[in-house]
């Protein structure tokens, strides 16, 4: 079970904290026990996406991850896998405690780790009561529940949980870099746009996953956009089409998508927040943080997956 859903993705926000902290420590050689340390929160943090993962693709019915089957389809798990979910989660805390105990920093990591995950179930929640059957009103998704849905389901353990541990590592204090979070959560918003981008517009051989966002109801950046964008006759057709899970209406969908160049929409929106990143990462006093957020940067920034 852990080997099928810890590893296989592309291991970025593990990857991260080992990163962030070469960068925090400004070339200077790490020992072998930083490395190690270093790694050992990397798959804490691998090991609370597997299990954001394995109960994510329960409730949205989805069929593939990864390139592969959800875990909950396989032959013999069913809904097993929501007790698999459950013990990938209890990893986290015994791992912080067998290598982190005696370090000064421990009772912070718990704190970070049980904060981030709060926030991100309560991300979640909100994703969820808004595609509720019977609860279905396509009125109500704005930039503002886009915004709120998406900061906190993704862009707090993706993108500032590896930083903060990073940070926590050098000896930082969280507290004084409020102004690093905001940037990163930021960062996680453009993200998770270029995830409803891809879910729509991206290759399945590419990106792993076939996209369900039009027939799961999602309160999708996209379905957002074209809101804004619609007249009434094209309001009317999203409104009949939208949330069915019906393969010619998904498609009236995207060729709707197509006829208000969203792509050309997304394109505009990619390379003004891609600037105005790079400005407010600029205006930070440590170069040393600066050279982190701006690796986090380069490496979403155009992505195809």
């Amino acid at each position: 079970m852990l080997d099928y859903n810890v590893p296989g993705g592309k291991l970025n926000r593990g990857l991260s904290v080992i990163d962030s902290y070469k960068l925090l420590k400004e070339g200077k050689e790490l020992t072998n026990d930083e490395v190690f340390l270093a790694c050992a929160l990397g798959w804490c943090i691998e090991w609370l996406q597997a299990y954001f993962l394995v109960l994510d693709d329960i409730m949205d019915n989805s069929v593939t991850r990864r390139g592969q089957p959800c875990w909950f389809r396989q032959p013999k798990v069913g809904m097993i896998a929501v007790n698999d979910g459950l013990i990938l989660h209890n990893h986290i805390p015994r791992i912080l405690k067998k290598h982190f105990r005696e370090k000064p920093y421990y009772v912070d990591l718990l704190d970070l780790f049980n904060e981030v995950e709060f926030q991100t179930t309560s991300g979640q929640m909100i994703d969820l009561i808004t595609t509720l059957v019977g609860e279905k009103d396509l009125s109500k998704y704005s930039l503002t529940l886009h915004r709120s849905i998406v900061q906190y389901k993704t862009a707090y353990y993706s993108f500032y949980l590896p930083v903060a541990c990073a940070l926590l590592m050098a000896g930082e204090i969280l507290e004084n870099y409020i102004i690093v979070k905001d940037i990163l959560v930021e960062m996680g918003t453009y993200f998770q746009v270029q995830d409803d981008y891809l879910d729509c517009f991206g290759d399945p051989e590419v990106i792993g996953k076939i996209g369900t966002d039009i027939e799961d109801f999602k309160c999708s950046w996209l379905v957002v956009k074209a809101l804004e964008r619609c007249n009434e006759e094209q309001k009317k057709l999203l409104y009949e089409n939208y949330g069915k899970a019906d393969q010619a209406r998904v498609e009236k969908v995207k060729e709707l998508y197509k006829v208000l160049d969203l792509q050309g929409v997304f394109v505009e929106y990619e390379k003004e927040t891609y600037e105005r990143l790079l400005n407010s990462i600029e205006t930070l006093p440590s170069k040393a943080v600066q050279a982190v957020l701006k690796s986090f940067l380069s490496k979403i920034y155009k992505r195809q997956k």
